[in-house]
This record gives C-alpha cells, structure tokens and sequence, in this order.
C-alpha cells in the first residue's frame, strides 16, 4: 500500500488500508522522514464500524511539519486536528468507518517521525483510553460495561474524573463516560470543576494560595510556573457552557486555550471578551498561560451544565 516518489521536491506516499489492524509508519521511520513530504493514508473499515488509532511514537518538527487527522475522507469539513512536536499525542477514535492522516513537511529540518497502531472497534467496543503522562490505569478490558480506573505517580495530583466506564450513548455509540484524567504536579496551579455551576477565574492567583474558584477548586497558586489548568466535568451527556465576565489578557505574553469544544481547540487572547464556549461532550480544559506580572490581567468566567433534552 506504500507509494513513494520524488516529482521535484515533493515526496508523496501513503495509500487505503483495509483490515482489522495494522500499523502506519512515515516514510524512513524512526530515521527521519524526507523533506517536502506530503502523505495521506486513509483507513477504511467495515460499515457500521470505527477505527481507533492509538500512537506508538511521535516525533514531527515543531511548527514547521506536521500530521493532520481527518474524521472521514481528507477534505476540510472532515477536519479533527493538527499534530506537531514531541509529545505522544493520546489515541483517537472516529465516529464513522473512515479516517484519514496526512504528513505535510517544509524543506528544511525533518526528525524520527511517526509510528500508530490503528484496529477497527465493533459497536460494542469503547476502544483503549490510553494512559495520561505520570499516570497509571488499571483495567484492560474497553467493552460497554467495562471500568477502568486511573492515578497518578508520587508527586503528581490527577485532574479530571478517576473512574472511567464504557457506556452505550444515546446515540448509541460506545463511549467512554468521561475524559481521560490529566495528571499534574502536585505545586502547580489548577483544579477539577464540578457542580451544576461556578465561577472560575484566573484573578489574584498568588504562589501558594487557591484559585479563586465556586463549586470546585484547585490547590496551588500561579507560582513560577506562571500557568494553571482547570478541567469542568458535567454528567455524563451534558454539556458546558462557558460565559466570560471579564478578559484582559496582554497579546504577547497571556493566553487562554481551551479544549473539548467544537473546535478541537480555542485560543483566546487581546482584551475583547470572547464569544461564549459550549462543549462538545460533558467536559472542557482550560490552559491559562501569563508572562506578565500584572496581577490585572485574566480572565473571569461562569459554567453552566446543561442537561441534553432527548427527543
């Protein structure tokens, strides 16, 4: 299924693959993949099936190349995200019997590249959550009924829901109940949101004192770090809407980025109060970054869950 030729500088490769399982790897892995690559692989499993794709290595220079992966065939509207840099990224599923990966590289500097294990995931199966960075999961099985559970390694406080189970949407679509947790240095700012509603705001976040924070907050203040990291969870087929009250934010040196909406992400920053933020599924991540010591720049926010009315 591998084409490889030079026309010019571009290197073209990829191809379909069928099957239950297999593996992709980019061209000359792990010894560096050629510049001006442009390779797409699209996976195609049986109707009625997804494919989940669990990454095995990951190393893409950062900015200039990288790998973009598509819920569906490789056009614009199946668009999921854009993967660069050197952190293993964690396993995705679709939601059809079709995805797609694209390797785009620049001319200059190329490095390892990548290695995914892709399979196909019968209706029944919620497919393997993976293991955040520092964490530990206990349990194998990833069918509907199936549970697993997470910590984290000494030194490192778990943000997010511990307990995981594959459940069976109303969409009917195996689905794990909540996202994978994140584990987080034990002095470092941020926290886990629960509750119908809150407040969260970033404001006065002094080294050692708490965030600011209704229905649910973090230990550890901004320190030197000077970032902090929230995650809202509702109940499971709920969604979150997030309204700003207040943003100012330098556009050099602050920055709020969001995860788990539609968007895969949000990047906000200036001082215009952004649009509002309703999630995806029943969880969002907020990753606050400031390099400046003004302590009157932030952001302000409420949640809200809402309940999914069912027709």
């Amino acid at each position: 299924f591998l084409v490889s030729f030079s026309a010019g500088f571009i290197h073209t490769c990829g191809g379909t693959l069928k099957g239950w399982n297999g593996t992709i790897e980019s061209p000359g892995f792990p010894y560096g993949y050629p510049n001006g690559a442009n390779c797409t692989w699209v996976i195609v499993a049986e109707k009625g099936n997804r494919i989940h794709i669990v990454f095995q290595s990951f190393a893409v220079e950062e900015e200039y190349d990288f790998l973009s992966l598509y819920d569906g065939h490789p056009q614009p509207a199946n668009f999921r995200t854009r993967l660069t840099g050197f952190t293993i990224p964690p396993p995705v599923t679709s939601s059809d019997s079709i995805f797609s990966l694209r390797l785009t590289s620049d001319f200059a500097v190329s490095a390892h590249g990548f290695k995914v294990a892709y399979e196909e995931l019968r209706s029944s199966s919620c497919g393997n959550p993976g293991v955040p960075p520092k964490g530990i999961r206990n349990g194998t099985q990833f069918n509907v009924g199936d549970k697993i559970r997470y910590r984290c390694v000494t030194g490192y406080v778990l943000d997010g829901h511990s307990l995981l189970t594959c459940v069976t949407s109303t969409a009917g679509v195996s689905v794990w109940d909540f996202p994978v947790p994140i584990c987080r240095a034990e002095d470092t700012c941020g926290g886990t949101l629960r509750g119908s509603s809150g407040l969260i705001s970033s404001f006065d976040l002094p080294s050692g004192e708490s965030p600011g924070t209704a229905g649910g907050g973090g230990a550890g203040g901004l320190g030197s770090s000077r970032e902090c990291k929230w995650t809202i969870l509702a109940d499971p087929g709920d969604t979150i809407s997030l309204v700003f009250t207040e943003f100012q934010m330098e556009e050099k040196s602050d920055y709020l980025e969001i995860e788990g909406s539609k968007q895969p992400t949000i990047w906000l920053t200036g001082k215009n109060i952004p649009a509002s933020v309703i999630s995806n599924k029943n969880w969002l991540r907020l990753h606050f970054v400031t390099e400046s010591n003004h302590r009157h720049r932030g952001f302000r926010a409420q949640y809200q869950g809402k309940t999914q009315l069912l027709h």
